[in-house]
């Protein structure tokens, strides 16, 4: 091996390989191509905003997309350059279209000649229509799985009840809700207020692109116990002392309000009022207490009035007494006009007679 190196053709063979892998390597860094590749750049700038231009005061436009991908290819100085000024703007002229749909290829301006420019997406489809001014009143919402049990959504109203929405005339014309959502935590009992904000859906419950006026509304959520009014029913124990005749029973409230859970009031079908007859004694007006069912919290009246009428057998007896007397006054002895009558008349006949027959 040693002698084979010592060997000048062979030292010669290998300095002539290394000139030519020398002469080629320096031959391809000399390229103008190369030249021309190592200085071009390619970079992609994204979501750079769309301006439009078109009568915003009377017309509206959808389908144009907010922001756009530009992707630009050129000497690397000046891809550097735009990309870190971004002085460069993109935009849609509108302003010569008619009302309806259209197809819009997207326009730059501000950038160098020297750049080739892409934009993604390049055209868009847009509709172009009339904008709609309409009030519409807020429907306040709230899951009522957060109310306490025996609590009850009593009411909810918005302030202000109603807002201005602002679209395009097909948006408009597809709104079907106009919510104002409340929310909370787990185990609400008592009335809030509560800023929320408005929402406008169609009635696939999907989100319009309106412009609303306000956007937050105050909404007052009022709370209350479950409540229901229960029929009074009196309930008679014991009897009236043997000289009492009890003649009517008459008491007030006739309704009572019970409050509580729901599945409790709800079955209940009337208050009893326990009275007891051995304790009228005269006609006046009893207080009876109100006992709370079993499930109830509590009640509007805790007491009944009972009004008594009655009757003692002793009283009657009395006042029934002199009237029989003078009723039946004791028989007089009426004065024998008639014997006397016929006494003369016999006589006057008997005198008569002897006078005839002398």
């Amino acid at each position: 091996m040693d002698k084979m190196m010592d060997s000048p053709w062979v030292l010669r063979i290998i300095a002539l390989f290394l000139a030519f892998l020398l002469f080629f390597s320096v031959r391809t860094e000399l390229s103008p191509l190369n030249k021309a590749t190592s200085n071009e750049q390619t970079d992609v700038i994204r979501d750079v905003p769309v301006d439009v231009y078109y009568d915003n005061e009377n017309l509206i436009v959808t389908g144009l997309p907010e922001t756009v991908d530009v992707t630009i290819e050129g000497p690397m100085a000046l891809v550097l350059k735009a990309k870190g000024a971004k002085d460069f703007s993109i935009f849609a002229d509108l302003s010569n279209l008619l009302l309806g749909e259209h197809d819009v290829k997207l326009q730059y301006e501000n950038i160098s000649e020297k750049l080739k420019v892409t934009l993604d997406p390049a055209t868009v489809h847009v509709n172009i229509e009339e904008k709609v001014t309409q009030e519409f009143r807020v429907d306040p919402e709230m899951n009522k799985r957060l109310i306490e049990e025996g609590f009850i959504l009593k009411e909810m109203t918005a302030n202000p009840p109603t807002v201005y929405v602002t679209g395009a005339k097909s948006a408009i014309e597809s709104i079907s809700y106009v919510k104002a959502t409340v929310t909370g935590e787990q185990g609400l009992k008592q009335s809030f207020t509560q800023e929320a904000a408005v929402k406008v859906l169609d009635r696939d419950l999907n989100k319009l692109d309106v412009t609303i006026e306000p956007e937050i509304v105050k909404v007052q959520v009022d709370i209350a116990e479950y409540s229901r009014e229960i029929p009074v029913v009196l309930k008679e124990t014991g009897q009236a002392a043997e000289d009492i005749t009890i003649n009517s029973l008459t008491f007030t409230p006739k309704m009572i309000k019970v409050y509580g859970r729901k599945s409790i009031i709800d079955s209940l079908t009337s208050i009893p009022i326990t009275v007891d007859l051995s304790k009228i004694t005269e006609s006046k007006t009893y207080e009876f207490d109100v006992k709370l069912p079993d499930g109830v919290t509590k009640i509007s009246d805790k007491k009944i009035k009972v009004k008594a009428d009655i009757t003692k057998v002793e009283q009657e007896e009395q006042q029934k007494t002199p009237a029989s007397t003078e009723e039946t006054p004791p028989p007089t002895e009426e004065p024998d006009v008639t014997d006397e009558n016929t006494t003369t008349d016999k006589n006057t006949s008997t005198e008569e007679s002897e006078d005839i027959d002398s």
